[in-house]
């Protein structure tokens, strides 16, 4: 997007997970007019008003409201934020039938919006619901996806670094498959400092012993959970997430970011959206990145897709 375009976003939803994306983009400039739009429009105007309150002690100008869906029509991106927060003790799966009958009544206000966008989608589950909009929209794969596993990859970086020592800049290391309990990790795609993470712990039996990668993929899994247990709810996460993505939008980053996009034939499966890394630019996911997984990666990325089709396969039938 050209610097000279009003960078407007559009947030359906305004519970804990939407606003904090607004505020995070408010707070690292990436927007002119922030709309919210919300079942519970009081809700909407309120938490509008209170963050252009937080826009008075800023150095510039940020326009925050509530709205329509017609305010779509014109927005560059949209951000997906509808639904309800997860409960102690559920997984993302177990939001599957009230997140669909929610986006069902949405697709039909934002389909007649006219809205030609790029529709970033946080809602869970995320690959469910990701892959519900883009067929329901009818829009391309490129303009339609979700946050995917980019959460769970930022928890895993975090996770790697407080075993290793190592700032988690350092580290390259994505989780795949669905954001949820099925997701995996390609240990074998692990690099710290540009070095394979078994080639820098080398020598190092007691850093090895904590490289447990099952023992490491269950802690990224659990990661959210804990988080909702403690608080009620996670936010904080996802808003700096969605951030990162609609800035490799907004400046054509070309930045391979873990997002849940269709597949069509890469890493061997075709029809269903799946966490993988994939470049994000101006014309939204631009190319999926194949990785060379080993034949037990493959068969745990396999058994996550076959997770996430079943879900599909229901929602298709909704």
């Amino acid at each position: 997007m050209e610097n000279s375009v009003k960078r407007k976003i559009v947030i359906i939803g305004a519970g804990h997970v939407g606003i904090h994306c607004g505020l995070t983009l408010i707070l690292r400039n990436q927007v002119d007019e922030l709309v919210y739009i919300d079942v519970k429009e009081e809700k909407a105007r309120m938490e509008a008003l209170d963050q252009d309150d937080a826009v008075s002690n800023l150095p510039r100008r940020v326009q925050v409201r509530a709205g329509t869906y017609a305010d779509c029509a014109d927005a560059q991106i949209v951000v997906m934020a509808a639904g309800r927060s997860r409960r102690p003790g559920e997984t993302r799966l177990d939001m599957f039938d009230s997140s669909i009958e929610i986006m069902k009544s949405i697709v039909g206000p934002l389909k007649a919006s006219g809205f030609h966008g790029i529709l970033l989608s946080i809602s869970n589950p995320a690959d469910i619901v990701a892959d519900f909009l883009r067929k329901r929209l009818e829009m391309p794969k490129s303009h339609v996806f979700s946050t995917g596993t980019s959460l769970d990859s930022a928890r895993l970086r975090r996770i790697l670094s407080e075993i290793l020592g190592v700032d988690r800049h350092s580290i390259q290391a994505y989780s795949m498959g669905e954001h949820g309990d099925s997701q995996m990790i390609p240990a074998s795609h692990i690099y710290v400092g540009g070095v394979p993470i078994m080639d820098y712990a080398a020598g190092n039996p007691e850093l090895l012993k904590k490289l447990d990668f099952d023992a490491v993929c269950q802690a990224v899994r659990d990661a959210g959970q804990h988080v909702v247990v403690g608080k009620g709810c996670t936010e904080f996460g996802i808003g700096m997430v969605c951030s990162d993505i609609v800035q490799a939008i907004q400046n054509d980053e070309k930045r391979i970011l873990p997002v849940s996009t269709l597949l069509e034939g890469e890493y061997g499966q075709s029809g269903i959206h799946a966490g993988v890394p994939a470049v994000i630019g101006k014309n939204g996911m631009e190319r999926i990145v194949e990785i060379n997984l080993t034949s037990e990666e493959k068969k745990k990325f396999d058994h996550s897709c076959s997770v996430i089709r079943g879900f599909i396969e229901r929602a298709d039938q909704m």
